[in-house]
């Protein structure tokens, strides 16, 4: 006989079936997490959005303001190295 004859099939396992309750279990908790986290994302997406309509309604530049923000997340070193290379390329160009 082979050894699949004398082993229980994984489904008739009582271990193996709690395992797979647990493990189940668990991956459905991880996934309503991440869609928790997901409709929080666009939570705060719609609070960011009408927060840049606010400004632009103040009168704000909200490209201005974008790119300001994304400078704040930058390394000055970074910004100050990027400034004098366009500085570089604005004068070889003419333009400055």
């Amino acid at each position: 006989m082979s050894d699949f004859s004398t082993n229980p099939a994984p489904a008739e396992d009582p271990i193996g079936d709690a395992t797979y309750r647990v493990t189940a279990n668990e991956l459905r908790q991880f996934i309503e997490r991440i869609e928790r986290l997901d409709a929080e994302k666009k939570d705060l997406a719609e609070q960011q959005k009408e927060v840049m309509a606010e400004a632009k309604s103040r009168g704000y530049d909200t490209k201005v303001i974008r790119k300001v923000i994304a400078l704040r997340k930058r390394e000055p070193d970074d910004i100050a190295e990027e400034e004098a290379v366009l500085d570089m390329y604005k004068e070889a160009l003419g333009m400055s």
